[in-house]
């Protein structure tokens, strides 16, 4: 125990620059470090959440104690008196899915996004107290990322002034909509609205689905929980839920009326707040999701690369620093290295890209207020890529970093494969990543399509204006140390990208219809898209070095992993940048090399860097990855809490075990 304790304190020691500095860093500001540090060591130290016994519990257990540790979450924010930003921090280290986050990441946004100031009023005050439960109510069983072809119906009836809300088919029935199986009271639905005949397309309603009194559902509503999802604990202690309705009436005021209504004479009518501004939630929604990714990234490398700094394997015998032999540790394996560094740069990368949506977020919904739409196409098409790029690249990371951990990363208890089944269903909610690449490629497309007009391309697609440049251009690198070299970098991603979306445009006009180019050079507009994406990763994190960097050699182990982010990439995709003429084969070469030096020089401050994360051991939740790095002893004594190992002969012994060993298994009554 001392030595391997020993062990990773030797590892600290080894950092080259400012862990708090980097600390501040991740976080993204001194403030929003110091709350989300006190918010995470107050969860931590609460008995009352606790989680480390979540695997062993069976599905309605695991369920229940997420209502619990939701009450007391909510009773806590209360007593501790807790400022929206302290509540948000406190229900993310509480890291149990629940209702709540469907309620206060989706329910309550929509109503803010979509409901007008009156129904805001009559409404938040009853969601923000808990007063009602709600959720999102948009997926069905038949249709997710195809929102335009949802089925569910409400259809006005002038008469008695209500919409009536209908699942008209099997396939219409609401299906995925977290804390919808047995607890929300309230859902905003989505439905084709029609009146007078007509088909007005797809709004959103605010439906009142159980009683407040005795919590049944309400006349003509059918309710319930589609059942276990992937994975012993991650998604199962949520009721994501199945819902239909039968002609159920609502009163017309409850039709989200932000940028369209009806009026009590059945007359559609769409208001004077653009309803562009609808777009900005799904903007919102999806920064939301790439911070995740870089979240859910970071908890796997900091388990993995703890994990390999203590595991020893192989290798020649030597002397540590008491002078007793031993093997090689993991993480010096180049092999390692090679597949967990990338890992470990991707999270930094995600996490900068992150910040710069909240940006951007941020500037889309003044332009939107100030009726100025220039930038919505591109936010969304960025937006959409993004959450793609970064989502699949975790998910493919998380199973990446539990196969990094050999066979202990199967166990429950290094916390990795219910990290994986928490996170991977964002590949597919809120968009599915290969749907949305298809809605950047097609962004590509018309923005190339249009510089021919003489319209400049704006934001992450500026590059595009050089078009003529970066088709005819040359990488200069003819020495590994000039990979360093930002501006050779992006030029070189920036000529891909271009390249790659060029050809594409030029190969769509050889097809009869745009919609069967489309059709078959789907594949080829997916590559060009996840090349436009990974430019703008690159250049964010090319941007944020270029930033006032203050810390001890923070901003030198910044470069490092930007450098290993950007190379890593140039190695998977080797075949894009050579084949479109981007580098040549003795520049990937030199790449190549270049990779393998900076793993060396990231190699003594792994430790550190995820460190810095500021990840509690309550909120890694995994052995492997503990702080102290006592693996061994605390996985032998998880091994024993298991429900198995209550008794010492198990039950089922007397039927099944001993006839067999006696050989009276003929006589045995199975």
């Amino acid at each position: 125990m001392e030595r391997i304790m020993d062990h990773l304190a030797h590892e600290r020691s080894k950092a080259q620059f400012s862990v708090e500095e980097m600390k501040i860093i991740w976080a993204g500001s001194l403030h929003a470090f110091q709350v989300s540090d006190r918010i995470a060591r107050l969860v931590a130290s609460d008995p009352g959440f606790r989680k480390d016994n979540r695997a062993v519990l069976s599905r309605k257990e695991l369920f229940k104690s997420a209502l619990r540790k939701a009450a007391y979450v909510w009773k806590r924010i209360n007593e501790l008196a807790l400022s929206e930003e302290e509540a948000s921090w406190l229900r993310f280290y509480v890291d149990e899915l629940a209702y709540a986050y469907i309620h206060w990441g989706m329910f309550v946004p929509a109503i803010k996004g979509s409901a007008t100031e009156e129904q805001q009023q009559k409404w938040l005050p009853l969601a923000n107290n808990m007063q009602i439960i709600g959720t999102y109510a948009q997926t069905e069983l038949g249709h997710g990322s195809n929102v335009r072809g949802l089925e569910t119906t409400a259809t006005f009836d002038q008469e008695t002034d209500e919409f009536i809300i209908h699942s008209p088919t099997l396939t219409s029935s609401k299906w995925w909509p977290g804390g919808l199986g047995k607890v929300a009271t309230h859902a905003v639905v989505y439905a084709r609205l029609i009146t007078d005949g007509q088909d007005y397309g797809v709004h959103g309603f605010l439906v009142q689905i159980r009683s407040l009194d005795d919590h049944f559902p309400l006349p003509g509503v059918t309710v319930g929980d589609i059942g276990m999802k992937f994975g012993s604990g991650a998604f199962n202690s949520i009721d994501n839920g199945f819902l239909r309705f039968n002609h159920v009436r609502i009163p017309r005021n409850q039709m989200l009326m932000k940028v369209s209504r009806v009026t009590r004479q059945g007359k559609y009518v769409e208001s004077n707040v653009p309803k562009q501004l609808l777009y900005g939630a799904m903007v919102y929604v999806r920064q939301i999701i790439v911070a995740d990714a870089s979240i859910a990234l970071s908890r796997a490398v900091c388990i993995a690369t703890r994990y390999s700094a203590v595991r020893r394997q192989f290798g020649p015998p030597h002397e540590d620093e008491n002078g007793k032999g031993v093997e090689t540790q993991v993480i010096d394996y180049k092999t390692q290295q090679s597949r967990l560094f990338p890992l470990l740069a991707s999270a930094y990368a995600f996490r900068f890209v992150g910040e710069w949506l909240k940006w951007l977020y941020t500037d889309l919904i003044q332009k939107l207020e100030a009726n100025d739409f220039s930038t919505l196409p591109e936010a969304h098409a960025c937006t959409a890529g993004l959450k793609s790029l970064t989502t699949s690249a975790a998910a493919d990371g998380i199973k990446e970093c539990w196969k990094l951990c050999g066979g202990h990363g199967y166990l429950s208890s290094s916390g990795l494969p219910e990290l994986y089944a928490a996170f991977v269903p964002a590949c597919t909610y809120e968009g599915d990543n290969i749907v949305l690449l298809l809605q950047v490629s097609r962004f590509l497309m018309k923005t190339i399509s249009q510089l021919q007009t003489g319209k400049k391309p704006i934001g992450t697609t500026a590059y595009m204006a050089h078009v003529e440049h970066l088709i005819q251009c040359r990488c200069t690198v003819q020495k590994a140390e000039d990979w360093l070299n930002p501006s050779v970098i992006l030029e070189a991603f920036e000529a891909r990208a271009i390249r790659l979306s060029v050809a594409c445009a030029e190969n769509l006009t050889k097809f009869a219809t745009p919609l069967q180019g489309f059709s078959e050079l789907s594949p080829d507009l997916v590559e060009a898209a996840v090349a436009h994406c990974q430019l703008i990763v690159v250049s964010k994190f090319i941007e944020k070095l270029q930033q006032n960097i203050e810390g001890n050699g923070v901003k030198q182990q910044l470069e490092t992993l930007c450098n290993i982010y950007c190379l890593n990439l140039i190695h998977k995709h080797l075949g894009d940048f050579l084949s479109t003429g981007s580098i040549s084969p003795k520049q990937a070469s030199l790449a190549s090399d270049q990779l393998r030096s900076r793993y060396s020089k990231l190699r003594s401050n792994v430790i550190a860097l995820v460190d810095a994360f500021n990840y509690t051991d309550h909120f890694l939740g995994s052995v492997l990855g503990r702080y102290d790095g006592n693996v061994y002893p605390k996985l032998y004594e998880e091994a024993w809490k298991d429900p198995l190992n209550d008794s010492i002969v198990p039950d089922g012994y007397h039927e099944y075990i001993q006839p067999l060993l006696k050989q009276q298994l003929q006589n045995a009554r199975l």
